[in-house]
């Protein structure tokens, strides 16, 4: 549940040593019950030691007063407690901790290859092995160790391990099976149409039924094979930052617990149903995995609040658009093809649509708890696609970022020597269609 706090840093104090120092945080809460508890207790389960606390008054609106914390932490907890903050809380004026990409220049540090996202696929924000109290599972004591062993295999995992295969149990499989069944009924009238192209054929490729849930190494080594995708496991929530980097390899984090059986037709986070029927489809389409990839290197080294923008446009479409094919709305996104009653809702004729323009998605509130207020529109993937460049380059950045499919790495291109690189292979490519034109002259 989100709270109406606003959290900043200290303007007068932000540097924090690399090593360690004190961090000052100012917290502007609503006079709520119980609004205070629950943010310190963030503090507490990151283990992060809380120096000096005092309040004072405010002029901020819907606020009453302003609470000063000083925290005793290295950037790279300081920088983890900020953006899990960001993701329950509205921020105001927050800037990153974590400056250290390039020598002498304020860019964050953002993976160069893709074995470098071992070191931020960890640093999970939300869930995991900890489930708020409102948590379906929270008193279940079966499901939360089952959680912990999922969570157990997320952490552990390296860039080229095989993903481990789960046994699941019988409920988790009757759950899956719940979930699978009342979509699928529904996904011939409300899906788009290269979602329920793909569908069939992760049936028979990896094991899509209702009596079975699919493994997560069987689905990355089929959308490898289609689109270049690769799945990573994940133990909860990513940062905006760390999740969009993923996609700029053409890796997408993808959880592989279940919802609480209690209620199998609702979850308050992402699980496998989510992901495998929400997403992976989807990422069978080269057309939508360039979309995805194109916002998550639009994202790498770019500012806190451009990277607050490109995953407000990705929750508006990647999990909650929609698009227009034969004259009729459709949906694409997988927080719509993964929620029965959001899914009628927004293809009711009732919801609120408008077209999907990045330059005013951006700025709209993206809700967790209830459905959207208004849900953006495409005519294909291909314009949006179009839209997000255009909208990319709005993005300050001293450099911009290629991909290398060959090394799945990200070359940086600022210099020279880097852009006659570039040059190179594309006269080489440029080779390879003049040769193809010439035979089609022939003939």
């Amino acid at each position: 549940m989100r709270q109406n706090n606003e959290v900043e840093e200290n303007k007068d104090n932000k540097s924090v040593s690399p090593e360690s120092g004190h961090a000052p945080l100012v917290l502007s809460l609503k006079s709520e019950a119980g609004g205070l508890l629950r943010t310190l207790k963030l503090f507490q389960e990151k283990q992060m030691n809380l120096i000096q606390m005092s309040s004072r008054k405010t002029k901020r609106q819907n606020s009453q007063f302003e609470i000063v914390l000083d925290c005793h932490s290295d950037r790279e907890q300081l920088n983890e407690i900020i953006q899990l903050l960001q993701r329950q809380m509205t921020i105001a004026d927050m800037d990153s901790p974590d400056k250290s990409c390039f020598p002498g220049e304020d860019i964050p540090w953002f993976p160069k290859k893709i074995s470098d996202l071992d070191k931020c696929s960890n640093h999970v924000l939300m869930y995991g092995l900890d489930l708020h109290a409102d948590h379906p599972g929270f008193k279940d004591n079966f499901y939360r160790k089952r959680r912990k062993h999922f969570a157990d295999i997320a952490m552990s995992y390296k860039h080229g391990d095989p993903i481990p295969r789960i046994q699941f149990t019988e409920e988790e499989v009757k759950t899956w099976g719940v979930v699978f069944r009342e979509l699928s009924q529904l996904y011939p009238s409300y899906a788009c149409r290269e979602y329920v192209r793909n569908l069939p054929l992760l049936s028979q490729h990896c094991g899509y039924r209702e009596d079975n849930i699919p493994q997560l190494e069987d689905v990355s080594r089929f959308l490898w094979e289609r689109t270049g995708f690769t799945i990573r496991p994940v133990a909860g929530y990513l940062s905006p930052r760390d999740f969009l980097a993923g996609l700029a390899f053409r890796v997408f984090h993808c959880t592989q617990y279940i919802r609480h059986s209690s209620d199998p037709l609702y979850t308050p986070e992402p699980d496998t149903c989510h992901e495998l029927l929400g997403h992976v489809p989807l990422l069978a389409e080269p057309s939508f995995a360039q979309f995805s990839q194109e916002m998550g290197l639009a994202s790498l080294g770019a500012s806190d609040d451009s990277v607050q923008k490109l995953a407000t446009c990705y929750f508006f479409t990647v999990e909650f658009g929609l698009c227009k094919q034969e004259g009729k709305l459709k949906a694409y996104g997988a927080g719509l093809l993964s929620s029965i009653s959001e899914l009628k809702h927004a293809l009711s004729g009732n919801a609120k649509v408008m077209p999907f323009d990045p330059r005013i998605t951006c700025k709209q509130e993206c809700i967790i708890t209830t459905f959207q207020d208004v849900y953006f529109v495409s005519e294909s993937f291909e314009e949006a696609k179009v839209k997000m460049r255009e909208f990319a380059k709005s993005i300050k950045r001293p450099f911009t970022v290629r991909y290398n499919p060959y090394t799945r790495s990200v070359d940086v291109l600022k210099d020279t020597s880097s852009i006659i690189a570039l040059v190179e292979e594309l006269k080489y490519e440029l080779d390879t269609v003049g040769e193809v034109l010439r035979r089609l002259n022939k003939q």
